[in-house]
C-alpha cells in the first residue's frame, strides 16, 4: 500500500492585479486626504476689525487677514501707470449687532470717517481702480499688514455707500 502525500494547505498570494488595485486606491485615497488637508489649511483667514488688527502690532505682521473699514476719500490716490492704488481706512464695528445699534451701515461709515480719534489704517492696492471706490464706502480686504504698517491688499470688494442713503436721506441732500 502506497501512500499519497496529503495535500498541505498554503496560503495563496494574492492576485497581482488585486494588488495593484489596492496599493493605487490607497494613494488615492491619500491624495485626496492631502488635498482637503493643504486648500484647507491655505484658505483659512482671520477676520479682524481694522481696531483689532492695530492691538496685535508685530504680531500680525505677514499673517494673512481680511478687515473691514470705511475709506478716507481724501486719502485716495491712484497712479493708473503702475496700477497702485493708496487710501486710508478708518474702523468700524465688526458685528452686525452693533453696527444696527449705531443707526446702520450707512450711519456707522459716517460716524467713522468724520471722527478724528477713529483707528486709521494705510492700505495698498494693486490693480485697476475700483468704480465704487469714493469717500464713505465700505472696503473689505483681504491680505496682510506689512512691518511697516501699511497693509497690502490681495483682494478689494467694496459696499457703497449710495446703497445706504435711503437710510439716512438728510446725508444723501448734503452732498
Amino acid at each position: 500500500m502506497t501512500t499519497t502525500p496529503e495535500a498541505i494547505p498554503t496560503a495563496t498570494p494574492p492576485h497581482p492585479a488585486r494588488m495593484r488595485f489596492l496599493v493605487g486606491g490607497g494613494l488615492l485615497l491619500a491624495a485626496i486626504v492631502y488635498l482637503i488637508l493643504t486648500t484647507a489649511a491655505g484658505s483659512s483667514t482671520y477676520y479682524y476689525t481694522i481696531a483689532e488688527l492695530r492691538a496685535r502690532g508685530g504680531s500680525a505682521v505677514g499673517e494673512p487677514v481680511r478687515i473691514s473699514g470705511a475709506v478716507l476719500g481724501d486719502s485716495i490716490v491712484y497712479d493708473a501707470n503702475t496700477l497702485e492704488l493708496r487710501f486710508t481706512t478708518v474702523n468700524i464695528p465688526g458685528e452686525q449687532s452693533e453696527i444696527d445699534a449705531r443707526g446702520g451701515l450707512a450711519a456707522v461709515l459716517h460716524a467713522a470717517t468724520t471722527d478724528p480719534r477713529a483707528v486709521q489704517l494705510p492700505v495698498v492696492y494693486h490693480g485697476p481702480r475700483p468704480d465704487l471706490l469714493r469717500h464713505e464706502a465700505q472696503a473689505i480686504l483681504t491680505g496682510q499688514l506689512g512691518a511697516d504698517g501699511v497693509f497690502h491688499a490681495d483682494e478689494l470688494l467694496l459696499k457703497c455707500p449710495t446703497r445706504y442713503e435711503q437710510q439716512l436721506p438728510q446725508q444723501s441732500a448734503a452732498r
